[in-house]
């Protein structure tokens, strides 16, 4: 089977964590850089990157890489590419995303319309025709110019892989899925310890790792773009990569997994949601204040996006809600704490400096994830 190259955007920050779900798949990393992961795998990437990867923005099919300092050489180089290999005669076709970073060009607009006047001019010459109908599939391209470097790709996804399909109503300020989960692989927590999330809104956590503990792949239940490209990609990829997600699925596991939230609305949300992705025998969901918070049991793991506080009057509340969500954690035995938020008075208020915390930016918000590290638990006899 030909290789080819494709590209992985993620969140910043969270490359290595992608860089390893992807090799997990069994594909060869090309490059890491920041914001995406280049690998290399055949045509059956495309099918089982979409439906398995929790980590992703989204799967582009690379088309080609160059540098360009002026506009006529952005037209000249990008009309080179071999387009006809990728895109029919009736292709719909156009450059959805042009981003720029320390580069000489770098009008998103300019980008975008003199790229797609070089692929018409290209394509024109190949199928020798004046006019496209652009009544086919959809081949949306997406370019990246990074220090005069322009990287294309033809995005296979359509709709961002965060959109799992079992969260349309997502309650206020939500964390995207694929950040979730990302974050979750960033612990050390396993199906068989417990988790609580005691801010879980709209249920996003919870609902992440119990698709995780039941090995529920993240994409196997939605569409995708590059469904439709008939001329590439035989439609078995697409059935074989189902069927495989399928076949792993273990949703008769025992977990302990619960939400709380002090907002009843947001919880009724959670609890479609979790029932939309097919989870909800394995979470419970619970009215309860952060100030309430307790359990029996030792070595859980909390790991929430509590508020961080973006309208004035809430970030007024938010001195006495770290520091009852920090009082709540130093009364549970053993346990450790893992929190996402943008409140730079975090630790501060928590009354515990995290032992750890790394920088991720969540869309153009910087935010850290805070890490408070309990002790692990002893090695169970054999």
């Amino acid at each position: 089977m030909e290789k080819m190259e494709w590209i992985a955007p993620c969140h910043f920050g969270l490359e290595s964590i992608l860089k390893r779900e992807i090799q997990d798949l069994g594909y060869e990393i090309v490059q890491v850089e920041d914001g995406r992961v280049t690998f290399c795998g055949g045509i059956d990437a495309v099918s089982r990157a979409n439906i398995f990867l929790r980590t992703a923005e989204r799967i582009l099919l690379k088309v080609g890489s160059f540098e360009a300092y002026s506009f006529d050489e952005l037209f000249e180089k990008t009309k080179a590419l071999h387009w006809e290999d990728y895109i029919p005669e009736n292709g719909r076709f156009w450059v959805t995303k042009a981003s720029s970073v320390k580069s000489r060009l770098f009008s998103p607009s300019d980008i975008q319309s003199i790229m797609k006047k070089a692929m018409v001019e290209r394509l024109k010459s190949c199928y020798h025709i004046q006019w496209f109908k652009e009544d086919g599939a959809s081949y949306p391209i997406r370019v990246f110019l990074m220090k005069d470097v322009v990287t294309i790709g033809i995005d296979t996804s359509g709709m961002s892989l965060h959109k799992r399909g079992y969260r349309p109503a997502a309650g206020k300020a939500p964390i995207a899925e694929n950040l979730a989960a990302a974050l979750i692989m960033l612990t050390p927590w396993k199906k068989d310890r417990i988790l609580v999330d005691p801010f879980c809104g709209s249920g996003t956590f919870p609902i992440e790792a119990a698709m995780m503990a039941a090995n529920i792949a993240p994409g196997m239940n939605r569409s995708f773009t590059a469904e439709g490209w008939g001329n590439l990609i035989d439609r078995k990829y697409w059935y074989e990569a189902v069927d495989e997600a399928n076949d792993l699925v273990d949703d008769r596991i025992e977990t302990d997994i619960q939400g709380y939230d002090i907002d009843p609305a947001v919880l009724r949300t959670a609890r479609k949601n979790a029932e939309n992705a097919g989870v909800s025998h394995l979470i419970h969901f619970q009215q309860r204040a952060v100030k309430d918070l307790s359990h029996p049991k030792k070595y859980g793991f909390i790991i929430t996006n509590p508020p961080y506080g973006e309208r004035m009057e809430e970030k007024e509340r938010l001195p006495q809600l770290y520091r009852e969500f920090g009082e709540s954690f130093r009364g549970l035995d053993s346990w450790s704490a893992y929190m996402i938020t943008s409140y730079d008075e975090a630790e501060r208020y928590f009354g515990r400096k995290a032992d750890k915390n790394r920088k991720i930016y969540n869309g153009m918000l910087r935010t850290y994830f805070y890490q408070f590290s309990g002790p692990k638990p002893p090695r169970q006899k054999r």
